[in-house]
Parts: C-alpha cells; sequence; structure tokens
C-alpha cells in the first residue's frame, strides 16, 4: 500500500463521549433482551460474564482432547478474523436483525440509522480521498458490540 495515498489508510470514526454511552446503554438492553429471549449461543463466549477468549480456548482444547481420547482424528484450523467487523454487509446485519431476532419498529429504525447512508473520507495532513458510502463494516473507533453478535460478512 503506498502511504502516500489516503485510500491506503482506514477512517477511525471519532464518537462524543455521549454517544459511547448511549452505544454502552444500548449493549446493555440488547445483552439483557438476547439472553432472556434465549437467542444467544449456548457457548457464546464474547459479551458474557466470566466469559472471554480463553473459555472459549478452553472449551475448543477440551473438544479435541476428549476426541483424541476417544481415539477420533481430530484436526483445528484456526482462523485470523482480525479485520472481520470491516465485512459486515449493512443490509444483511440489519435483515437478520428484523427476521432472525425479530427486531422492529423503533429498535430496527434505531440500528438502520446507525448504519444506513454511513460516508468516509480519509485525510492527511497534505490530501483527502473523495468521499464514498459505506454499506459494509462497522464504523472504526466504535465498538463491535453489538455487530460481532449478528456478523454476516460482504
Amino acid at each position: 500500500m503506498d502511504p502516500s495515498d489516503p485510500r491506503s489508510y482506514r477512517p477511525i470514526s471519532n464518537l462524543p463521549v455521549s454517544s459511547k454511552l448511549l452505544e454502552r446503554l444500548v449493549a446493555r438492553q440488547l445483552l439483557a433482551y438476547l439472553n432472556r429471549s434465549g437467542l444467544l449461543p449456548r457457548l457464546q463466549s464474547a459479551y458474557q460474564p466470566h466469559h472471554s477468549t480463553e473459555t472459549a480456548i478452553l472449551k475448543v482444547l477440551s473438544d479435541v482432547l476428549l476426541a483424541i481420547d476417544a481415539g477420533d482424528l481430530s484436526a483445528l484450523v484456526l482462523l485470523d478474523l482480525s479485520a472481520d467487523f470491516d465485512t459486515v454487509d449493512h443490509n444483511i446485519l440489519l435483515h437478520r436483525l428484523e427476521h432472525t431476532f425479530q427486531f422492529g419498529g423503533v429498535i430496527l429504525e434505531w440500528f438502520r440509522s446507525y448504519l444506513v447512508g454511513r460516508q468516509q473520507h480519509v485525510r492527511t495532513s497534505s490530501s483527502s480521498s473523495t468521499p464514498d458510502v459505506i454499506t459494509c463494516g462497522v464504523p472504526q473507533g466504535v465498538s463491535t458490540w453489538p455487530y460481532s453478535l449478528f456478523a454476516v460478512h460482504c
């Protein structure tokens, strides 16, 4: 990538404190709803109390070791999902929120207003790229919650 080309850089959304606070409140309510409704996978590790990447790794390791002990063939495939949130398709995400998770009305429109119609551009000290409409990706600088639970990629 050419460091002098603005398209080589990734935009960052600088959110005010009030937006970050609102996001945390929405995340808390959303997680409570998903737990109450039984909509989270049983082995969901992210965003759950007393769960982390460590508990997820321990579960995978335990499954592999149990399979080996039982004489079964085991294979482990690891994926690098570090840029995963750059590929979340907004239309598919909104469709899943509506049809899979039964979001509607004001709640669905709030998520829609947050995602649809966003533009981004990159500005360096000497140049700026042309603004472009974003149809994929979670705004950077924003918590990836709740998008990781519903992520569907471009």
